[in-house]
């Protein structure tokens, strides 16, 4: 739970306050309070505690103290302030989530913090970021631990006040609950992809989805196995074949605006995947559960954006959800699917199944909903993390307005991505004797390869192909995103929807 808060910090009697310092030259200590000030002189003068990014000064005000209350004080390091607007913003969320871990070591449930001010940021965006970073540093996921409950990896914070330090009360406000709003689907993102293959299925997606329609009035729609055959989705119906689960299209449409824009999302919702016939190694399999963090992003994208309901633009998600088995029915290598609206490929490798899923879900959406522009998420291929590891999401488009704005939304969010090249030289490495395309294309370029594929199925719509395979989980550690999923992504998407702009081409 987070509220704003417009008590005085020195009556506030919770289990820890906690006060932010930049690092500076300056011998004044850069903080408001003056019993902080006097607490933290040893500290700042012996050279302790400088206001470095990560460093944690903590303090237990002296029971005679009344400029204090609190039964602990923390002050937390920023580090020297940022130039880069958006390097401002991944300061304050750095630092909320060294203040959370500071915390929960501590076992502390209600803690109070203080705005910083003179961030180079605006009001509402201090309060978002910080915001941002208290409730995904605060993540965990325990559902399924049933042994000792005072685990310390268990220790959560279960209260967060934020005082507006002297920052303009309904800006920070309306930052922070934006802020809240793409952080809650972030960690509902994590919460998905964290639950097993038995626990998160294609039909839990659907139950979402409809779930939030219900609640939010989004239009929901799902297409089921017997539709994807008279639809002719031969991708998600070869993928589906070795399952015993049947197969869900997932689709959630927010209007936002009669004759404005529309935005279709499409997300890989692999609720496992084996590889099918072409079996993964059984080393880390048990991550396959994972496959399914697109769809996750996509969806969870839609909840905040479905509370938020911005003007001037229509935003439509879909979500081909299946699992990739290797059961008596399972497709084959050699075998020839038809994918929606026609197109035939030959199937080469039964572990390059997201890319066949997405290919119905991106030619039916874009035939069904003319979009203005699309964005596909998938972790689709090992290749891009042999390219840019864990720390980039790679970025493929045909659409260079479209990539400054999803480059400026992910560097917003703190999620950085990184473009790679398309043309007719990888198009020409899935090209098929047998059938119009096959479905890989070799061993170079897979991640380009892969959205050569995707690419087919988009004609001339303006399209952007994002590969969190590499982000999804195991992402650049940070104080704020945990081990495991990461919920990348969501809050691209919602920077990206908050944020749109376009033009219409003639």
């Amino acid at each position: 739970m987070i509220k704003l808060s417009a008590k005085d910090p020195g009556v506030f009697a919770g289990d820890l306050l906690i006060y932010f310092v930049p690092e500076t030259d300056k011998k004044t200590i850069p903080c408001a309070n003056g019993a902080v000030r006097r607490d933290l002189k040893k500290a700042w003068k012996s050279g302790d505690f400088t206001g470095k990014k990560g460093q944690t000064f903590l303090f237990y005000p002296a029971a005679s103290e009344k400029e204090l209350t609190a039964d602990r004080v923390l002050v937390v390091g920023l580090g020297k302030k940022e130039e880069v607007e958006d390097d401002c913003r991944e300061q304050i969320r750095l630092a909320a989530g060294t203040a959370v871990t500071r915390a929960c070591d501590l076992k502390a449930k209600t803690l109070m913090v203080v705005l910083p001010a003179k961030t180079g940021l605006a009001d509402a965006d201090v309060a978002e970021c910080m915001s941002e970073g208290l409730i995904l540093a605060n993540y965990r996921f325990d559902k399924y631990k049933t042994g000792n409950k005072d685990d310390d990896r268990g220790n959560r914070v279960e209260h967060f006040f934020i005082q507006d330090g002297g920052l303009n009360h309904g800006k920070v406000r309306r930052g922070m609950n934006l802020g809240k709003r793409a952080a809650e689907a972030g960690c509902l993102a994590r919460d998905m992809a964290n639950e097993p293959g038995n626990g998160w299925t294609p039909d839990r997606f659907a139950q979402f989805a409809r779930k939030l329609a219900r609640r939010s009035g989004v239009n929901c729609r799902i297409i089921d196995k017997a539709g994807m055959k008279k639809l002719g989705m031969g991708g998600i119906l070869g993928v589906n074949q070795g399952s015993a689960l049947p197969p869900k299209l997932v689709i959630l449409k927010y209007q936002g605006a009669k004759k404005g824009p529309t935005l279709m999302l499409v997300g890989k919702g692999l609720t496992f995947d084996s590889g099918g016939i072409s079996l993964k190694p059984a080393a880390g399999m048990e991550d396959m559960k994972y496959d399914m963090c697109g769809g996750a992003a996509v969806i969870c994208a839609m909840q905040a954006i479905a509370e938020e309901k911005p003007k001037g633009i229509n935003v439509v998600a879909l979500v081909p959800a299946t699992e990739n088995l290797s059961g008596g029915s399972a497709i084959k290598p050699g075998d020839i699917i038809t994918h929606f609206g026609g197109k035939t490929s030959e199937i080469i490798n039964t572990d390059a199944e997201g890319r066949m899923i997405l290919a119905d879900a991106l030619a039916y959406g874009i035939k069904t909903y003319k979009p203005d522009a699309v964005v596909d998420l998938a972790t689709l291929t090992g290749a891009v993390i042999v390219g840019l590891g864990h720390h980039r999401t790679g970025l493929l488009a045909t659409d260079d307005l479209l990539v400054e704005q999803i480059l400026a939304a992910g560097d917003r969010a703190g999620e950085p991505l990184w473009r790679l090249p398309l043309g007719p030289e990888y198009s020409k490495q899935i090209e098929s004797n047998v059938a119009d395309i096959r479905n890989i294309g070799g061993k170079g370029g897979g991640t380009i390869t892969a959205a050569a594929y995707l690419q087919e199925f988009v004609g001339d719509t303006p399209w952007a192909h994002l590969d969190i395979a590499g982000t999804a989980w195991n992402f650049t550690e940070k104080s704020y995103i945990p081990k495991g999923p990461s919920g990348i992504a969501v809050r691209t998407l919602v920077n990206l929807v908050r944020n749109w702009s376009w033009v219409k081409k003639l």
